[in-house]
């Protein structure tokens, strides 16, 4: 897929395909903030509330993050006894409805299998709320950017402002807005809410 769909700027917690029983899972992006100094780098590594990583910068240039996974320990209030300069709210998700990170590392947790853990996400080969029409995929972070979907694919009047998640329906690419793909991708989006 091609075009400002790709772009199209992702929510903090996304609907996935769990990888070991294929229901619904919750996937929530991880939040990393740089280790400042050399010496709170044993920190890090040694907590059990983070996930220490070399990173790389836009540069190249090798840089000391400390990733943390709010839908494995809860919120960031949960943080303590960190080193001089930080606050646990460093980790904070942003107020925004997007992701904050350009990491694809978060957690996830299926309710159905009780899987935990943490998990690279695949996006959109992972994406719960996906469809295929004419060999390209059709998808949705969560349950309710997909019934604004349907509701979207379904309407003759298309006036992406009257729905919460205007900004996701702008990026559609066209092949899915036609006539000719309403009734299959319609069919195929209800059949994928009913799960």
């Amino acid at each position: 897929m091609t075009g400002l769909y790709d772009w199209n700027p992702m929510p903090h917690k996304v609907d996935v395909k769990c990888p070991s029983c294929h229901k619904k899972a919750e996937f929530e992006f991880a939040e990393v903030v740089k280790i400042k100094l050399k010496k709170d780098v044993p920190f890090f590594q040694n907590s059990p509330q983070f996930e220490y990583q070399m990173l790389s910068d836009h540069c190249g240039h090798g840089v000391h993050g400390a990733f943390f996974f709010e839908g494995l320990h809860g919120s960031v209030n949960a943080i303590s006894n960190l080193p001089d300069g930080y606050s646990s709210s460093d980790w904070s998700h942003s107020q925004y409805l997007i992701r904050s990170q350009r990491y694809d590392i978060g957690s996830i947790i299926c309710s159905h299998c009780s899987k935990r853990g943490i998990y690279n996400l695949n996006w959109p080969q992972d994406a719960f709320y996906s469809v295929s029409h004419k060999n390209k995929c059709l998808w949705a972070f969560n349950r309710e950017s997909a019934n604004d979907l349907l509701s979207f694919i379904e309407s003759n009047e298309r006036s992406e402002s009257t729905y919460k998640w205007q900004s996701f329906l702008r990026h559609i690419p066209s092949n899915f807005k036609g006539k000719k793909a309403r009734t299959d991708i319609s069919k195929k989006l209800r059949q994928r809410l009913s799960c």
